[in-house]
């Protein structure tokens, strides 16, 4: 029975890495998706079964699941050199003369993408992945396999026979362009549910596949790098004794083995057909789904590298061509100006559409009046738009060459003194770098973004009432403030279009259940600029009601960790609004909570004033959100990142290495859960 089952799972195992193959090597899927899922959910029932015939290298463990407490810093038995740059053909044919002056006449080139993500070394043993280890500082790197076994194009288990006993295989792991965008439509989805402004969702969102590709690298939770579906072109192999002349006769056999390897990887006679790669690649690079930031060039013969040798930071046979940013010229036709919840005005540029790198660009944020005034854009103006490492593209600059001065339209752009929407005259404070419409209770994106965010989950969490509902009675004039969703009446609610008697029921069950949300979320939830989810749970805590809030003095805000004077201004402002306090009495009459409560009120105390926690790191007796919780509502200070000015790290089982080498660095002291718990118990 035993050998059955074994044979069954090496069978099941076998046929996975088979169709992990023809999909991501060959490109050829030769099952469905959801086929394949289902095979997979068999062999992982079969090994918990049946643990003891589970293999490290099984295709059950691409799933991830396993938790890093740190990732070991591992030394490079090869050492990962960087490569020398070159901008220009006429740097490409120095280098060319250069490998001839050093006496070689007759040789070939391979040129490769040069894609951007995050370099790797895979070493294989017997035909096994047993390590992966990222480039580091080129001497050393971090050890990251349990990571790297997840992304489906590296395989665990080579194919066929022929491949070295032992040998290293280096690439490029990277974040496919349609995985950034989902993932960043996903969390964008999520932070607007939660109530976040774009100004800072466009700070949470990742910045470039990059970026995303290091961080999803270092994260301890190998399942949640799994979500991700990273992906990875290897392109050199290194070893004792290899058994191949030529550097592209050695990728060409590691793609039998079952390594991903460029189909765009070119065999060249001379530079010139170099020169002809490049111009073709600049342009049709923008059609791949990875981001790609020049060509690697490397002569093809090992025996003609071995020869050139290295410098001190570099090989001599190779150089990498860089690509200029992705760069056009077109007219600028219009500024609009678009109203936030919070009343910040960002102008856009709508452009002339024109192609850049593979999209159609039609507008480019302007982002406010000192940008438009360094610029010095004005409307019908020809401006290079440029596409960097970054996903949004920006006006660089203006071809002055092409301005028309005694046209009247190119006269200098005037920002727009009152608001597009409601016509209030803009504000624009000192220290700040946005022009502000203050009209928050009559300019109509704001009302209705307020009560986007008034709603959302981690403020009122109304799921029933979403956007579109709140414009419809909005636009019907059943909502002005967010205190008129308490007054919401289900004859109401059927006038509106598809709103039938079911969906009315849940949208008011969901108004009644939110009046019992704890003040700290309701103080989040009324939308007072500057003042987010973080910041209303240490002015809910400091204070205990909204009273005390609203009565405060600026130096007595002040007192408050994290409010600085801009912010406690802010509140003064608020709350000093006559239409803002008809606003808050009407939710007070309605029966929300501007109070803590009595059970939140037992449980604080000053025992942690001016004291500030760095928590990291996984917990047994309570969560991290927990822990927070109490660290605040003890008097004490939530911090981020660890500064000379922390006075604890509170470390959990899998407290990240690079925070404790700060921590102990900076001399910050590092206590434990239990040593936190007694320090509320004195």
């Amino acid at each position: 029975m035993s050998e059955s089952i074994r044979n069954k799972i090496e069978e099941i195992s076998k046929e996975l890495e088979e169709h992990n193959y023809n999909y991501y090597v060959l490109s050829n899927p030769t099952v469905s998706d959801f086929d394949f899922d289902k095979l997979l959910e068999k062999l992982i029932d079969l090994e918990k079964q049946y643990p003891e015939y589970l293999q490290p290298n099984s295709p059950s463990q691409r799933v991830g699941g396993t938790i890093t407490k740190e990732f070991k810093n591992v030394k490079h038995k090869y050492p990962m050199l960087s490569l020398g740059n070159t901008y220009n053909e006429e740097e490409l044919r120095d280098f060319d003369e250069r490998i001839k002056k050093a006496g070689i006449s007759e040789f070939e080139y391979v040129a490769e993408l040069k894609y951007d993500g995050v370099s790797i070394s895979l070493t294989y043993v017997d035909g096994m992945l047993k390590q992966a280890v990222t480039r580091g500082d080129g001497e050393k790197g971090d050890d990251v396999t349990v990571n790297v076994k997840t992304i489906n194009s590296i395989p665990l288990k080579l194919r066929g026979e022929n491949f070295p006993a032992e040998f290293e295989i280096r690439g490029e792991i990277f974040m496919p362009k349609s995985e950034f965008l989902r993932i960043n439509e996903e969390m964008r989805k999520q932070l607007i549910e939660d109530g976040y402004d774009e100004e800072e969702i466009s700070e949470r969102l990742l910045k470039n596949p990059r970026n995303a590709t290091s961080g999803t690298l270092k994260q301890l939770d190998s399942k949640a790098v799994a979500e991700r579906n990273l992906d990875c072109y290897l392109y050199s192999i290194l070893g004792e004794n290899l058994p191949f002349a030529s550097h592209y006769d050695s990728l060409i056999e590691a793609k039998k083995w079952g390594f991903k390897i460029s189909a765009d990887m070119e065999k060249l006679s001379s530079v010139d057909g170099v020169v002809k790669y490049l111009s073709k690649w600049d342009k049709k690079r923008h059609d791949l789904n990875v981001e790609t930031d020049g060509v690697v060039i490397k002569v093809n013969s090992f025996e003609q590298q071995k020869f050139l040798g290295f410098t001190a930071k570099s090989p001599r046979w190779a150089i990498a061509y860089k690509f200029k940013a992705a760069r056009v010229a077109t007219i600028l036709e219009s500024i609009s100006y678009q109203v936030g919840r919070t009343g910040a005005i960002t102008p856009v540029a709508n452009l002339k559409p024109v192609q850049l790198a593979g999209t159609t660009v039609k507008r480019a944020s302007l982002h406010n009046a000192d940008i438009i005034e360094k610029l010095d854009v004005r409307i019908g103006d020809t401006v290079f738009v440029e596409k960097g490492g970054e996903i949004i593209p920006k006006i660089i600059s203006v071809d002055l060459s092409k301005r028309d001065l005694f046209s009247e339209a190119a006269q200098p752009t005037k920002y727009i003194t009152h608001c597009p929407e409601c016509n209030s005259e803009l504000v624009r404070s000192s220290g700040e770098a946005n022009h502000y419409c203050h009209n928050e209770l009559g300019c109509p994106p704001q009302v209705k973004g307020k009560m986007e965010h008034f709603v959302s989950r981690k403020a009122m969490n109304i799921d029933s009432l979403g956007a579109e509902t709140i414009a419809q009675l909005f636009d019907a004039g059943l909502l002005k403030t967010i205190a008129d969703i308490y007054d919401l009446k289900k004859e109401d609610l059927l006038k509106i279009d598809r709103m039938a008697e079911k969906s009315a029921n849940n949208l008011l069950a969901g108004v009644e259940a939110s009046k019992k949300v704890p003040f700290e979320r309701v103080l989040f939830a009324i939308g007072i600029r500057h003042i987010g989810e973080t910041t209303a749970k240490k002015l809910a805590f400091f204070y205990k009601n909204i009273e005390s809030i609203k009565n405060a003095t600026l130096e007595q805000l002040l007192e408050v960790g994290d409010v600085g004077e801009r912010t406690a201004q802010t509140i003064i402002d608020y709350f000093s609004d006559k239409r803002i306090e008809e606003v808050l009495n009407k939710l007070k009459i309605a029966g929300l909570q501007f109070e803590l409560s009595d059970e939140q009120l037992s449980n604080t105390s000053e025992k942690l004033k001016d004291l500030s926690f760095v928590v990291s790191g996984v917990f047994s007796k309570f969560s991290r959100d927990e822990i927070k919780k109490t660290i605040e509502q003890n008097g004490g200070k939530n911090v981020g990142s660890i500064s000379g000015k922390t006075n604890f790290v509170l470390a959990g089982e899998n407290m990240g290495p690079e925070k404790l080498k700060k921590a102990e660095k900076l001399g910050v002291k590092i206590i434990t859960e239990d040593e936190f718990i007694n320090m509320l118990e004195e």
